[in-house]
């Protein structure tokens, strides 16, 4: 599903990420876990093609069996689209549009038409349980909603991988909790992917593998199933 090697990145004379390998199976759901300013948001948005690595060292990125590094940027852009979901701590929703329209968003980028946009929204949102909220903005909706929309929203156009970037930071327990096995039934119903950054311990063990970063490299790769 996910393979990259040697994964470099500089910010100037600072080096963040200082030769990372990765290997995720379609299927998993991964946490990367370590202290602030590991290298685990850097990671997570080169994987997720949101930044490139350095040139210095020769990188290599596979997703779904497309190698991303030899793709022009309009194609590595479609790509991400169809192929990438991301979800954030900040649910980052429009706030003058509704759920429904929000859900809708990247499949209109895909170019899909209202009705089949609409229709895969809705069938999304109800299976999230969002039924009765589908014509709320975000700040009609709890916390523990906005942040399923913006699940319902990096799945509407299947994506092969889901980021998820500290998605239960900004919710209280029960609805972190709650969202937390919302990943373990997407994954087991849908086969869905995820590789999550979390600091959140209870996250990291419900999942299939845990990756621990520290100044810049995975240091640690465990799995809690027994």
């Amino acid at each position: 599903m996910i393979k990259a090697s040697n994964i470099h990145k500089h910010y100037g004379p600072l080096e963040v990420l200082k030769g990372v390998d990765i290997h995720i199976k379609k299927g998993e759901v991964v946490a990367i876990i370590g202290p602030s300013g590991a290298g685990k948001t850097t990671l997570l948005q080169l994987l997720g093609t949101l930044d490139t690595p350095s040139k210095k060292k020769k990188a290599t990125l596979e997703i779904n069996g497309q190698n991303l590094q030899k793709i022009s940027e309009k194609a590595l852009s479609k790509f991400r689209n169809k192929n990438i979901g991301f979800i954030f701590q900040f649910h980052q929703l429009l706030p003058e549009f509704t759920a429904l329209e929000n859900v809708c968003i990247p499949a209109f980028i895909a170019k899909e038409s209202k009705k089949e946009a609409e229709s895969k929204a809705l069938e999304l949102l109800n299976y999230l349980g969002l039924k009765e909220r589908i014509h709320h903005k975000p700040s009609e909706l709890s916390g523990g909603e906005q942040q399923r929309v913006a699940v319902a929203r990096a799945l509407v156009n299947k994506p092969a991988v889901i980021f998820a970037d500290e998605p239960s930071g900004n919710l209280d327990s029960k609805s972190a909790e709650s969202l937390h096995h919302l990943f373990l039934k997407l994954r087991d119903e849908l086969g869905q992917t995820f590789v999550i950054v979390t600091h959140n311990k209870k996250l990291a063990k419900m999942a299939d593998r845990t990756l621990e970063m520290r100044d810049g490299k995975i240091v640690a790769d465990s799995s809690f199933k027994l």
